[in-house]
This record gives C-alpha cells, structure tokens and sequence, in this order.
C-alpha cells in the first residue's frame, strides 16, 4: 500500500533528469554551430565576390597611347584615341564600353557603332591584334584606334584651334578613364596633329 522511495531511486531520478538536460543542450549547440558555420559560408562567397567586383573596377581600364587629330582647313574633323589594357587589367570589350563626350559644345554619351543606342557613336579599328577579335583588348599587346567622326550626323563638329575636350570611357565592369585633351593653338597646313 504504501510505498517507500529509497535514497538510490531518487538519486537515479535526478541523474536521468541531468542526462536529458545535457541531450538537449548539446542538441541546441550542434544546431546553433550548423547556422553559424552557413551563415559564414554565404557571407564568405559574398566578400569574394564583391571583392572580384571591386578589383575590376579598379583594374580593367584603358590606357591611353596617343590621341590624334585629323585637320581640314583650320580644325580638327576627327579624332582618333589608340588605347592598350593597363597593367593588370582583363580582358576589355570596346563594343560594350560607353563615352561621355565633354566638349565646348556641350556633354555627349556614345555607344559603339556595333551596339544600339545613340545617334553619334564612336567607332573602333584595330591597330595590333593578337587574335581575330575585332573589339576585345585581350593582350597587352592589342592596340586599338577609337575613332570619333565629328562632323558626322548628331555629332558635336568640328574642334576649332585652342579647344579642349575630356572623354570618360566606361568599361562593362564599371572602370573609367579619363582622357583630356588639347587643339593646338596654331594648325597651320597640317593634315594631322598630335592632341
């Protein structure tokens, strides 16, 4: 009838009890580590991949060779800016890049003449190509002419002596170079000047 719970029985209730407590715990932790071992994982693909980005930003740029000019009469009717890869820079395709165009008569926006987009729009010519490409710097040995028809159909006309003008180029992985420059004061009879 009645019954007598003994020192031993509680002792082996209580160490059951302690036992599940620890189950539980550890079962929490091991749960816990799982979310924080994928939570650094995707924010470790992440970084990468923002880093990637970054560094292209920074690296796939141009680098200007020479800029020249075409002259008829006393101005420039043409410009022609030969470019290369920069140091460390990957491989660069002009007909996705676009030009911000600052000029005495205003500001303009080009795309090349492959791609749809604006009126005037610049076109490319290959100097030295390592491969059959006809718009990827893919070698630090590629050269290619940019060329910019002023008098052409909604272009900015012709440079007069003395003018100046800032092209931006902008590649397809967000990296920008600026090139500035400069009508010589005098054109004389030339048919071609250095800016």
């Amino acid at each position: 009838m009645f019954e007598f719970i003994t020192e031993e029985e509680e002792r082996g209730q209580v160490g059951i009890g302690t036992l599940i407590v620890f189950i539980a715990m550890v079962l929490v932790a091991a749960i816990a580590a799982g979310v924080l071992i994928n939570t650094a994982g995707f924010l470790q693909s992440k970084s990468q991949e923002t880093g990637q980005q970054s560094s292209k930003q920074v690296s796939d740029r141009l680098q200007e060779v020479v800029t020249v000019g075409q002259v008829s009469g006393n101005e420039v009717t043409a410009v022609n800016v030969t470019v290369t890869q920069a140091p460390g820079a990957g491989e660069i395709d002009l007909e996705n890049a676009t030009i911000n165009w600052i000029g005495p008569s205003g500001t303009e926006t080009l795309t090349h003449q492959r791609a749809s987009g604006t009126d005037w729009q610049f076109n490319t010519t290959a100097v030295k190509n390592t491969d059959d490409s006809t718009t990827v710097l893919n070698d630090p040995d590629d050269r290619f002419n940019i060329d910019f028809d002023l008098d052409a159909t909604d272009g900015p006309g012709n440079l007069q002596e003395g003018q100046s003008v800032t092209i931006k180029i902008n590649t397809m992985s967000g990296a920008t170079t600026s090139i500035r420059f400069t009508v010589p004061e005098s054109l004389g009879q030339k048919s071609a000047v250095e800016l």
